[in-house]
């Protein structure tokens, strides 16, 4: 599950190539070095950037450089989300439904055993255009799956021009929360920083002040997406994924073009939905014990599993914020024909 990577030019012309893309990952340093930072829910200093607030040089780097260089295909399917959104559930889905045939759920060798669905999936700008690399996935064989945090209106031109199909999943802003708040504290404590409250990690994140930009103005921008072209953005509700999955895995074969019928597919998709759901997924090895390079780091992929349930954030936030996130998202959808 990796990617040749063009790290020593055998020709002239490749010389000329990788010296041009060092110079594009420079200048891309170099802006958003300049930009208005600060700290917020998050483990790295956030940037001011397009929409609002993004988080990490490296991983904003990557999205610049993935929009210069990504060429996307028809068949290519990009998964979008916010973090903690039901990324990794959603990423195992969308693999496990699309190489199924090739990969049946209930064989013994399914690559889900020795790989994490962030490796099975990867993410266009923290794990391919990263650290000063573009990578050669031009001989990939479709379809091409990749996944990104990005907002839509910063996703690479050949993607948000209507190039491929994009799969964007949301969750109710506080679960997403408090998910995310338990995520960026784990990696704060492995980075030796103060932890922080569940009301001072709710205050930034009403403030837009997490990664990715406000939650408001990323659902949107997708949300819209989808209404203007349907048959290119499939939006998904995580909540309503968790009530009937099966149904969802459907929708997703046929949104991708893959969709079950074929003989011996009686029952597959259930298979698919028993394969990734999450107390499976938690007592695989490659989720115990497996790492998932994410840049220069090397991360355990049970840090991506925590609870996975609806309805969690009642356990952490005061019924006054509750009311005050609730309060901003029917004041940001209005009129948007969205509710979550």
């Amino acid at each position: 599950m990796s990617f040749s990577v063009q790290t020593v030019p055998q020709q002239e012309a490749d010389a000329q190539a990788e010296e041009t893309n060092q110079q594009l990952y420079q200048r891309f340093t170099d802006l958003v070095s300049s930009l208005p930072s600060s700290d917020g829910l998050s483990h790295q200093r956030l940037y001011l950037h397009g929409q609002g607030w993004r988080t990490g040089q490296m991983p904003m780097v990557g999205a610049m450089v993935a929009g210069a260089r990504f060429a996307a295909r028809p068949t290519d399917v990009i998964l979008a989300s916010l973090p903690k959104t039901g990324t990794t559930w959603t990423q195992a889905l969308l693999y496990a439904t699309v190489h199924r045939r090739e990969h049946p759920p209930d064989a013994a060798d399914h690559p889900f055993h020795s790989f994490g669905p962030h490796e099975c999936v990867q993410n266009l700008e923290f794990q391919i255009y990263t650290c000063g690399r573009v990578p050669d996935i031009g001989d990939l064989p479709d379809p091409r799956l990749f996944s990104t945090h990005v907002p839509f209106a910063a996703l690479p031109g050949s993607v948000a021009g209507g190039g491929c199909k994009v799969v964007y999943v949301c969750r109710d802003p506080k679960d997403t929360l408090v998910s995310l708040w338990h995520f960026m504290n784990k990696l704060r404590a492995k980075e030796g920083m103060g932890l922080l409250s569940a009301e001072v990690a709710a205050d930034m994140f009403c403030a837009g002040e997490s990664p990715f930009g406000p939650y408001w103005e990323h659902v949107l921008g997708y949300w819209r997406a989808h209404l203007a072209r349907p048959d290119r953005v499939l939006f998904f509700r995580y909540e309503e994924m968790m009530r009937d999955p099966a149904a969802h895995v459907r929708r997703l074969a046929e949104f991708v073009g893959l969709p079950f019928g074929g003989a011996g597919e009686d029952g597959t998709a259930d298979a698919i939905v028993r394969l990734c759901a999450f107390e499976h997924m938690c007592g695989l090895e490659a989720t115990k014990s497996g790492r998932t390079v994410v840049g220069t780091r090397s991360v355990e992929n049970s840090i991506f599993f925590r609870r996975g349930v609806v309805g969690d954030w009642v356990n952490h936030l005061s019924p006054e914020t509750a009311r005050r996130i609730d309060d901003i998202t029917r004041s940001k959808f209005e009129g948007s024909g969205l509710t979550v």
